[in-house]
């Protein structure tokens, strides 16, 4: 078994860094370059095909068989790599080009010129159209109205869509694109009729495997479960030692009253019906970097830009954070005025720092700001919703939502009751230990209800779950973490202040990141139930792994402190969070599988943010199997593992979203 261990060890290794390098040369090189040379290899699929027997080895070596739920769930592994492998060598894909009018009987292959026939005798479109949100321009589904003609001489009609798709004996054509003057359509067209079922077969044999060890009580989560150590939890951390006002200049702009009046006035921003309040705070917030200007409120500050463009153009008002930047522009402080980017002559200054080879981020940012400017002074940016009907309600349910700053009051709130929470447990002995103990989790208990009802409100203002873009997945991120808090709090005293800590970092990340805070619609193609519960089981994991983050870092600290002790418990603590981490990761990633094969006709790409999860899910796999891998065994060993390894996490969501890019980037 040492020799067997030691091969499985060196094939996960080089399988992990294999991938993690091919992310690298994507990003440098291209997709279609990793592809060739990497993903679509003899070698690659050779060292998955050797993963997979040293896999059936070990099963066969610690009889596995006797232990139902653990054989079923690698019989579940095996039979997803047999299926990826079916879809390799026997799949087919290709792309058809439809005008309207026109019949069709063949399709092109992908990455070739060559030409295959349909499952059918020809298919013809009869129209097509785009499908926008209600008095917006934005797309909500594209729509293909097809004609086909069977063997059998049947004539049938369809309509494809996004995430609505055509199967016709075993071929599936999915809506992709169309052209420019909207009298064509093009078509993926994708025939596997062996991968795709034997992979599905594997993923739902998976879920029921997880389900059925997360249960029973003599595998190893539930004897974790029962373990006496979770009963002293509370006594873990006894032994580790720890605006002025300003008043308004008088510059030409509408009445307070007025102001009030037109927040609810309905507009088209953002390709959505929104209140002109959602507008003027987020054009103050991009100009000024706060939300309100020397004492006037954002549609103040609209509608005297609009009505006085050339007495505001004195106000310092656009933030530069550049120090750089406002070197070269000879502004004095952090803000600068529209007439300082303009010189005597009446030239644009930033065209020539640009022209001059200086356009930096800071330099694209201010000219991103004067554009906003124009779009407003021309009337470009400032549309009034007309034609279509309106939910006042949701209007102002999305004022109240822009005028509470429920994610800064929350991350302040969450880290100062976590460091107070942390305190509680350093003092051994207090007197008003209990109180204070029971007002933090009180206190923390009222931050966790107000995050919900932040959450909720933007899911009703928006009218879709709100995991569309960073931000939004950063806001259910905390809000799992401080969920799992509340649940366990009675039971884990130590999960208060982990669980206030990491939801108060995460909010943090998410008021201080680049991350678009602005509602928009959803692309046509996320608007699917699958990927709403893709998003919420993977976040659900990294909630669970930023716990054994916290755990490994709490527990080496109190080993260099020499409180050997209780580093067992933290171990216990961490594996608690690591398996239904695992499970929930596995789970997320196959769904997502299953919505990209409904979505775009393949249920693998091998995209960035794919191949990171899965680099993920099998770095937090390895501690979960100490017999076959040669896996950490010491409780120090372990907690340093898992703070390595959570490394592997923050490279998925935000080394892919800001670096390597790729389908799921939406920094």
């Amino acid at each position: 078994m040492k020799h067997l261990r030691i091969v499985l060890t060196l094939l996960m290794t080089i399988l992990i860094a294999t991938m993690a390098v091919a992310t690298f040369v994507e990003q440098r090189h291209g997709a279609s370059y990793a592809a060739t040379h990497v993903y679509h290899t003899s070698w690659f699929f050779a060292l998955w095909a050797l993963m997979a027997l040293g896999g059936m080895a070990a099963i066969w070596r610690m009889r596995l068989w006797r232990r139902l739920g653990v054989m079923l769930l690698h019989a579940a592994l095996l039979l997803i790599l047999a299926g990826a492998a079916a879809s390799w060598l026997t799949s087919s894909e290709g792309t058809l080009h439809l005008r309207k009018g026109q019949p069709a009987d063949c399709y092109t292959i992908k990455d070739s010129q060559l030409s295959a026939p349909l499952p059918f005798q020809q298919m013809t479109l009869q129209g097509f159209s785009v499908v926008c949100y209600p008095g917006t321009e934005a797309p909500q589904d594209f729509q293909s109205q097809v004609t086909y003609i069977t063997a059998d001489r049947q004539h049938h009609e369809a309509t494809i869509s996004m995430n609505h798709i055509l199967e016709v004996e075993g071929y599936r054509f999915y809506q992709t694109s169309f052209d420019p003057d909207r009298q064509g359509s093009v078509l993926t067209v994708n025939y596997d009729p062996w991968g795709t079922p034997i992979s599905y077969g594997g993923y739902v044999l998976l879920a029921l495997s997880m389900v059925w060890l997360l249960i029973d009580r003599r595998e190893t989560f539930g004897r974790l479960l029962r373990s006496p150590l979770l009963r002293h939890g509370a006594t873990l951390m006894l032994l580790i030692v720890c605006s002025m006002s300003v008043h308004a200049r008088s510059v030409p702009t509408i009445t307070a009253e007025r102001a009030n009046r037109l927040a609810e006035m309905p507009v088209v921003y953002n390709d959505r019906i929104a209140p002109l309040n959602t507008l003027a705070r987020d054009f103050l917030l991009k100009l000024y970097g706060r939300t309100s200007y020397k004492g006037l409120t954002a549609e103040q500050v609209l509608y005297g830009w609009m009505q006085r463009p050339e007495t505001w153009s004195d106000e310092p008002m656009l933030l530069v954070k550049d120090s750089k930047l406002r070197q070269q522009l000879g502004i004095d402080g952090k803000y600068a005025r529209l007439a300082d980017l303009f010189d005597n002559t009446g030239q644009y200054r930033l065209q020539q720092l640009i022209a001059c080879g200086g356009e930096t981020k800071a330099v694209r940012d201010l000219d991103e700001k004067v554009g906003i400017i124009l779009m407003l002074t021309e009337g470009e940016l400032l549309r009034p919703a007309s034609g279509v009907a309106i939910n006042q309600h949701r209007l102002v349910a999305e004022i109240c939502y822009n005028r509470i700053p429920f994610v800064s009051l929350l991350f302040i709130t969450n880290l100062t009751l976590g460091i107070l929470a942390f305190c509680l447990l350093l003092i051994p002995a207090f007197r008003f230990r209990h109180c204070l103990w029971q007002t933090v989790c009180l206190l923390g208990g009222l931050s966790w209800l107000v995050l919900v009802a932040g959450y909720a409100l933007r899911w009703y203002i928006s009218g879709r779950i709100p995991l569309g873009n960073g931000f939004e997945t950063m806001l259910f991120l905390a809000l799992a973490l401080q969920t799992v808090g509340v649940m366990f709090h009675r039971r884990l005293s130590i999960i208060v202040p982990f669980a206030l800590l990491l939801s108060g970092f995460t909010l943090l990340i998410a008021h201080l990141s680049e991350m678009n805070p602005q509602i928009t619609s959803l692309m046509p193609v996320l608007q699917s139930p699958l990927l709403t519960i893709h998003v919420s089981l993977v976040m659900m994991a990294y909630a669970l792994l930023a716990f054994t983050m916290m755990s490994g870092i709490v527990a080496l600290i109190a080993h260099h402190r020499g409180h050997t002790g209780h580093e067992e418990l933290l171990t216990v603590l961490s594996q608690l969070m690591l398996y239904p981490a695992v499970f929930l990761l596995a789970g997320g990633i196959f769904l997502g599988a299953v919505w990209a094969n409904v979505s775009w006709g393949k249920y693998w790409s091998w995209d960035p943010k794919e191949v990171w999860a899965l680099i993920t899910l099998l770095v937090y796999a390895v501690p979960l199997h100490r017999t076959t891998f040669f896996a950490p065994h010491r409780p120090v060993a372990y907690h340093l593992y898992m703070l390595i390894a959570f490394f592997s996490v923050l490279m998925t969501y935000f080394g892919v979203n800001y670096f390597l890019g790729g389908m799921h980037s939406y920094a």
